[in-house]
């Protein structure tokens, strides 16, 4: 997780403010600590502190001139949240300092080796050997070539096994930066009176949208003036900008109280982005460019496997439901973090599917190198343009939702929905789909942005039943068949920011000893739409009713037949039953935001967790 930033301008420039800014949007990947370095005239002015950017403010001194800076916001792997833990780590001279996103794996035998030879180190972490390895292979060379420092950075990576993103900084090169990656997210904005480097584009927005993105095991030496990006061998490579598309203003709440709340009002246009010029309603096709290219590959897929992690992994499970019913694929979904260690038989016929807000889930990226191996056909389905899992792939599509800020993806969550409709569409009509039925997909499929923003009117009203339940310390979500992983996804956003205990589970299930749990106390909600299992799950209603449990129920618009079941009934418009899950999630996400507000949680940065999982 954990978010770098950092800049080498021309001149020096007293940057601690901008510094700030960007590292508070970065605050998303980890809030446990954070620190800043300085080059200047003097030295290295460093300070960090344990917790939010706001505990570190205080001390910094934002009068200090340099022309190399970098920053990081932290979240714990090794080590305790503390002032030592916090990055920047430095060596024994303290001229050198570093910060790093990832895990180095084998940095206990390399520490212990370092202790042996006279390094003595002040921090619990796994990074700070990083600054110890640097400063050992430079040893005694003072002279001014960047080639002395760049070598040493180089030999240091060679030593290490795992993940990482890490910036070195000297104070007796003031205008370098050197950067390198292997697992772990870091670009490197342009400007004409800087250059940047971040863990995510989102904290460049204000400064340039020209980027480009290190690939794993390459190293980059950044100046004012120069950028050169090479191998570990030491084999230079050209490469050319990226435009990133997003805006500053789409990274602001603009209006709303918290960036989750924002997002989830902001579903209906993540829908609307998604289909945006994908549909062929006249003749029910979807047309998807980034797929064109393995259009052939396609046809004769037999077999795909949909690999994800957390919330990308439930909306994969929805798709799961689409392709089989609709496109008549068979499907199975994966853990991320489990695939890789499977010994699954794979052939010719198969597909994998690796779908990922950021595009930079640790598991998930680690999965698609392994299945590349056995030479897969590799799909991405990511929001980010230029991530490690959209050049890792061979094809894919984006979701254009835009940028997704508050850790618990909602937006985003919704937008997949959206592609994994697309997909039943496209690989669909490619088999056995008829026209009419694509017809009224597509149709269908339009018409849901609408259907959202009609939700989002009823907002007030389940706000208020938020609030009446808010105080309850345990949940259980129920659905069956589409609306099943949806269960699952309200629960996981009601334990994520609220902290309240919620189980997900099929509605069917429920016999098999969730219901031992359920009395007056342990209030269910159960996504109940008129679809084909409405009457299956009514059953199951009552027997929720004969054990006192008290029901929230989501259904379809004009269905009154469940008051004397129901404590409260939330209504969505109708649609065809593939569809639903767009609409039942929808209540689930507000209900989650408001009861987190409502219990004084800050929704945006749920302790514990991070956005971006770039460790495994």
């Amino acid at each position: 997780m954990c978010g770098i930033f950092g800049f080498v301008s021309k001149k020096p420039v007293t940057g601690i403010g901008n510094m700030l800014q960007a590292l508070k949007k970065l605050e998303y990947r980890g809030y446990d600590s954070t620190g800043i370095a300085v080059v200047t005239q003097k030295g290295i002015y460093s300070q960090k502190k344990a917790g939010r950017i706001s505990k570190l403010e205080p001390f910094l001194d934002k009068k200090v001139l340099g022309s190399v800076f970098i920053g990081h916001t932290r979240w714990a792997t090794h080590g305790k949240p503390s002032d030592k833990n916090a990055h920047p780590h430095f060596g024994c001279d303290n001229k050198i300092q570093i910060v790093h996103n990832g895990i180095i794996e084998n940095y206990k035998s390399l520490k212990h080796e370092l202790e042996g030879r006279g390094h003595r180190f002040k921090s619990d972490t796994d990074s700070e050997v990083f600054a110890h390895l640097v400063e050992e292979f430079l040893g005694r060379k003072n002279g001014s070539e960047i080639r002395y420092f760049e070598e040493a950075v180089r030999l240091s990576l060679k030593r290490i096994k795992g993940a990482y993103a890490f910036a070195v900084i000297h104070q007796n090169y003031p205008k370098v930066i050197i950067v390198a990656k292997n697992s772990s997210p870091l670009l490197i904005g342009l400007s004409d009176q800087a250059k940047y480097i971040a863990s995510d584009p989102i904290a460049l927005l204000r400064h340039t949208r020209k980027v480009i993105y290190l690939n794993d095991q390459e190293l980059a030496i950044v100046t004012p003036d120069q950028l050169k990006i090479s191998t570990l061998q030491n084999k230079e490579i050209l490469r050319k900008y990226q435009e990133v598309s997003w805006s500053e203003d789409a990274v602001r709440k603009t209006g709303f109280t918290h960036f989750m709340e924002k997002e989830i009002f902001e579903e209906p246009e993540a829908v609307e982005n998604a289909i945006r010029g994908r549909l062929i309603v006249s003749q029910g096709l979807a047309k998807l460019g980034g797929l064109e290219s393995v259009r052939q590959k396609l046809e004769s897929v037999k077999r795909l496997i949909i690999t994800a992690c957390g919330t990308a992994f439930f909306s994969g499970l929805v798709g799961e439901y689409m392709l089989e019913e609709f496109a008549g694929l068979p499907v199975e979904v994966e853990s991320g973090s489990e695939l890789r260690y499977k010994r699954s038989p794979f052939d010719d016929k198969s597909a994998l599917l690796a779908v990922s807000q950021s595009g930079e889930t640790a598991d998930t990226l680690g999965s698609i190198k392994e299945i590349k191996k056995t030479g897969l056909l590799t799909l991405g389905l990511v929001n980010t343009v230029g991530s490690s899992i959209a050049r890792e792939t061979n094809a894919g599509v984006y979701n254009h939702a835009g940028p997704e800020i508050s850790v618990a993806s909602t937006k985003v969550f919704i937008s997949q929905l959206a592609v994994f409709a697309l997909l039943t569409l496209f690989l669909g009509r490619q088999r056995s789909m008829s026209k009419n039925m694509g017809k009224l997909i597509a149709s269908e499929l339009t018409l849901i942005p609408r259907k959202l923003r009609t939700i989002l009117e009823s907002s007030v009203y389940i706000k208020r039943v938020a609030r009446k339940y808010f105080k309850y310390n345990n949940f259980l979500f129920l659905g069956r068949k589409f609306n099943y992983p949806i269960a699952l996804e309200g629960a996981l956003k009601l334990k994520e920011v609220s902290y309240i205990h919620a189980e997900g589970y099929g509605a069917g299930d429920m016999k098999h000893g969730p219901l031992a749990l359920i009395d007056e106390n342990f209030p269910s909600i159960v996504i109940a739409p008129k679809d084909s299992v409405y009457d299956k799950v009514v059953s199951n209603m009552e027997e929720l009713k004969a054990r006192k449990g008290k029901i929230i129920i989501i259904t379809t618009s004009g269905n009154k037949g469940l008051d004397k079941l129901a404590d409260e009934v939330l209504y969505i418009p109708k649609t065809i039953e593939m569809l639903t899950p767009l609409l039942t999630v929808m209540p689930l996400h507000l209900l989650a935001y408001y009861m987190g507000v409502f219990r004084g949680h800050d929704v945006d940065k749920p302790r514990n967790l991070a956005k971006s999982v770039t460790v495994e």
